[in-house]
């Protein structure tokens, strides 16, 4: 028969310690429930999902299926959710589960995305590795009230003389650019952000429905002036879903915001809002949304007039800062009437329209003059600026009537010829290549040479040549001239100096 082992002192202490420890842990103990939303696919389609059992999902929350793809939810109906997927559909099939995030769709934000190509998500393109971020915005956000805004009243200078002088932009401006495809809608944007170097202006690019070749020629051009230090291009190209393209947009405006909100002054393109709306239309049919006009949704206008309003200048007891925005709509056969283009005009502050007609003469920037209009007018301008743009925009508008009347007049007075000759020349200087913005300085001197009939006895030929040679016999020999017209206004002290270097500059000329 065995003996009981007698119970050491050490392992009645180590029986102690271990009883102690899980006293202090029952009593330690917090009992706490992870609450999740759980829900079922019923059926998948063309990038859009229907969702059941999610009834306290809110819109544009963000929702994640089995496979790890997100989606956003859009329809909230009765008994079921219609969302989009924000990725691959693949794997994505009926009767798998659906986790609600609780999080608002938002996209990361810092100072290193300047820059970068990123994805409407803010996911990096370019494959330079991961941007480091600790705060996000959200896509969506409510447009700062009235009292938060500014006047309008500090110029963005696009470096594009046409612009400039008759039709100038401002900060917190909306600005459409419009007209047909291939008549330099994109060429006008891209020469205002590679004008804004050394002017404290972050650019921001939104490709909708691009062709990334197309993109990835701008970036190419942008990474070579230096002017991708100042600017994100957030890229949702032609073979992105529908749904990306959709939000590109928005996912621009809310890292434009994040700047703006530390007091910054922000450029921002949508290139193009035609193709957005087509995207949406898309999301809305296949959503099962009742469609309207050209059957794009009632609420097509809201979806731009929400993003646009976004666009402001803040005064400084909300921080300064501002937005200026350049959305770009393409016309078919030149129809401003359309749907989509009269919408977009009703919104904005503006529009620069681009026309064919004068886009295959050779006229280029093809800015119509008569059709093109800034609703914020001269107090956007310099007082140099608008000085000689008044007389310009005169001169321009005599011309054009003037040219259509002499098609069918034999004989002409004097007073007429001279008139004509002048519009000529002034159409001529107004001309510009593509990644050539000039200073403002410049345009002024240029300006007012022909407007001030300087270069009336100038073969209209060699106006070109006039100009290149005037701008470096500024800027080699004549710098005080430059500097007291960047200055802003137009003294007459200066007025006699910008006379005495056109005068130096005929005699070498000739």
């Amino acid at each position: 028969m065995t003996k009981p082992k007698k119970t050491t002192a050490a392992h009645a202490t180590s029986a102690a310690e271990i009883t102690d420890l899980l006293r202090r842990q029952i009593e330690s103990f917090d009992p706490s429930l992870l609450k999740t939303q759980i829900g079922a696919i019923r059926d998948v389609g063309d990038g859009i999902v229907s969702v059941s059992g999610l009834s306290h999902a809110r819109a544009m929350e963000m929702l994640r299926f089995e496979n790890g793809t997100f989606g956003l939810a859009l329809n909230l109906e009765q008994d079921r959710i219609g969302a989009v997927v924000l990725g691959d559909t693949r794997g994505i099939i009926a009767g798998q589960t659906v986790e609600a995030t609780g999080r608002i769709l938002s996209v990361p934000v810092s100072e290193q995305v300047l820059g970068r190509v990123v994805s409407p998500l803010g996911a990096p393109m370019d494959g330079k590795g991961v941007i480091p971020s600790d705060t996000n915005y959200p896509i969506e956000r409510i447009a700062p009230g009235v009292m938060k805004r500014e006047q309008v009243s500090v110029p963005l200078m696009t470096g594009i003389k046409a612009v400039d002088a008759m039709i100038p932009i401002g900060r917190g401006q909306r600005e459409l650019i419009i007209g047909d495809r291939q008549v330099g809608k994109t060429a006008v944007a891209i020469d205002t952000i590679l004008n804004q170097q050394g002017k404290d202006v972050v650019c921001i690019y939104v490709a909708i429905g691009q062709k990334e070749s197309k993109v990835a020629k701008i970036v190419s051009r942008l990474h070579e002036q230096g002017a991708m230090a100042y600017t994100t291009v957030v890229l949702a190209g032609a073979s992105m879903p529908a749904a990306l393209q959709y939000l590109a947009p928005y996912a621009g405006c809310a890292i434009a915001e994040f700047f703006m909100d530390h007091g910054k002054d922000v450029l921002i393109v949508y290139d193009d809002l035609s193709k957005h709306a087509w995207s949406y239309r898309e999301i809305s049919l296949l959503l099962r949304r009742p469609p309207g006009r050209e059957a794009y949704p009632g609420d097509i206008f809201y979806a731009h007039s929400r993003l646009l309003e976004r666009a402001c200048r803040r005064n400084a007891e909300s921080g300064g800062g501002s937005i200026t925005a350049l959305p770009i709509i393409e016309t078919q056969a030149g129809d401003v009437s359309a749907y989509i283009p009269t919408n977009v005009i009703s919104i904005t502050d503006g529009q620069i329209y681009l026309e064919s007609d004068l886009f295959y003469k050779g006229i280029r920037p093809a800015v119509n003059v008569g059709l093109s209009v800034s609703r914020v007018g001269g107090a956007a301008q310099t007082k140099s600026m608008k000085k000689v743009a008044g007389q310009l925009r005169l001169d321009l508008a005599q011309f054009r009537e003037l040219e259509a009347f002499a098609q069918f007049a034999t004989d002409l007075d004097d007073a007429t010829r001279k008139q004509l000759e002048r519009g000529r020349r002034t159409v001529e200087i107004l001309k510009q290549g593509q990644y050539q913005p000039m200073a403002m300085e410049e345009q002024v001197a240029v300006l007012y040479a022909v407007t001030r009939g300087h270069l009336d006895d100038v073969p209209v030929e060699r106006i070109k040549a006039w100009e290149d040679g005037f701008r470096r016999s500024l800027r080699d020999s004549k710098p005080d001239v430059l500097t007291a017209l960047a200055a802003g206004a137009l003294t007459p002290e200066t007025e006699a100096s910008v006379k005495s270097a056109i005068a130096e500059w005929r005699k070498l000329f000739s």
